[in-house]
């Protein structure tokens, strides 16, 4: 087939190299050497850094003027995401550091997958509180304590997000999955595209214990640290038919066993009249 080019020349394609721009197109993998290549700032000016060979590094940073954040300047629809961090050392009480995808917010229908680290006072764990929400609709909190001390060194968080699934993965250990119930009327996440996200911010109304420790502003400058990203969106890779195996099953529920602190489907106080539908279904 001839198409015309700018110049009034015919230029003809076959049909194998449509498909492979066609394919490349929809399908990207980004791995992390210059956060400068993927991520732009979205707020906190200097306190947004990158540093090390060519920019390999990012830090994010929160004193008492403002926190800080950045996000990929692409949008995604499905793919898997990691990102290597290391989160605010010492007394991080009051401070929120978070790794999440987000739908456009102007759409009115807002898809968010949340991990959000909520510091504590020195010597004490940091919870992980990881959040779904479809179309607008939230409120599916599961907390945990980690198992590690996650301001000495670099763990990976990742998040796998096909059309089957949402799972959350700590040093690719699954703690969590979220699992398509559409066909019960649950809205999964699967229209909108989202973007990548972190930032570091204060919240000590409710962030450490519900707001009973607040920041201690004399720590200032709180800061964060990321390293080796990852994002795979080429359809047909592990990621695409993700599920779990035996292993990973025991893993998971051994995980949610020991160190699960808050799962809002066995909040029964909070549901009187019922548990979400989602929660009926749960397999795992």
């Amino acid at each position: 087939m001839g198409l015309p080019s700018n110049g009034g020349h015919e230029v003809y394609f076959r049909a194998p190299q449509i498909i492979m721009v066609l394919i490349l197109m929809v399908s990207t993998s980004v791995h992390g050497a210059h956060f400068d290549d993927a991520f732009q700032q979205t707020f906190g000016g200097e306190r947004v850094k990158t540093y090390g060979s060519g920019g390999d590094h990012l830090s994010l940073s929160l004193d008492q003027y403002s926190g800080s954040g950045f996000t990929s300047k692409k949008d995604y629809l499905f793919g898997r995401f990691d990102m290597q961090m290391k989160l605010v050392a010492g007394n991080s009480a009051g401070t929120v550091t978070t790794l999440y995808l987000q739908s456009d917010p102007s759409t009115g229908r807002h898809d968010e997958i949340d991990f959000e680290f909520l510091g504590n006072a020195s010597g004490h764990p940091y919870t992980l509180h990881t959040n779904v929400f479809g179309e607008g609709k939230g409120s599916r909190e599961q907390q945990f304590r980690l198992w590690f001390d996650p301001t000495n060194e670099y763990h990976t968080y990742s998040i796998v997000w096909n059309p089957r699934l949402i799972m959350f993965l700590v040093d690719e250990t699954p703690i969590r999955v979220f699992l398509n119930h559409e066909k019960h009327g649950v809205p999964f996440l699967k229209k909108q595209p989202m973007k990548l996200y972190s930032s570091l911010w204060e919240a000590d109304d409710w962030a450490t214990q519900g707001g009973l420790v607040k920041t201690d502003w004399s720590k200032a400058p709180f800061t964060a640290y990321y390293r080796n990203y990852n994002v795979d969106t080429a359809r047909g890779g592990k990621w695409w038919t993700h599920d779990l195996d035996a292993n990973s099953r025991r893993k998971m529920r051994r995980i949610q066993k020991k160190n699960m602190i808050y799962n809002y489907c066995q909040d029964a106080k909070r549901f009187p009249e019922g548990y979400p539908t989602e929660c009926k279904h749960y397999k795992f």
